[in-house]
């Protein structure tokens, strides 16, 4: 597997929780921190460098893909992957042409998770 440095993007609490504990215990993954609040997201972002971002793009505030294109243009943008509860076709490539790399459903068992991080990880 190949280490990766995470953050995760979601607007709720215990979702954001569960994700960063699932992902902290999987060897070579760090979460180096978590957010709902879409304006604290570009600042810590910046300020961490993680290799890859798990973003969340149904939103109360309708800022999901706003803030994947946001990250996306960012100098020397992270890997961005879309996690959703409800998939989209439309929203799946309107999330690719705003810059995210994958497009996965939260259902996914953890081990398929650890998997794709790392694969998007290591382009």
């Amino acid at each position: 597997m190949c280490p990766a440095r995470l953050y995760i993007v979601d607007e709720h609490d215990s979702v954001r929780s569960a994700l960063a504990d699932r992902l902290n215990r999987a060897s070579g993954l760090t979460v180096l921190g978590h957010s709902g609040d879409a304006n604290q997201v570009l600042q810590d972002i910046q300020a961490e460098q993680p290799d890859v971002v798990l973003v969340e793009v149904k939103r109360s505030d309708g800022m999901g893909l706003e803030i994947v294109r946001q990250i996306s243009e960012l100098p020397d943008p992270p890997h961005l992957i879309v996690l959703t509860s409800y998939p989209s076709e439309w929203e799946e490539e309107a999330a690719v042409r705003a810059g995210a790399a994958s497009y996965l459903l939260k259902g996914l068992d953890t081990e398929e998770l650890i998997r794709s991080i790392s694969e998007i990880s290591a382009q």
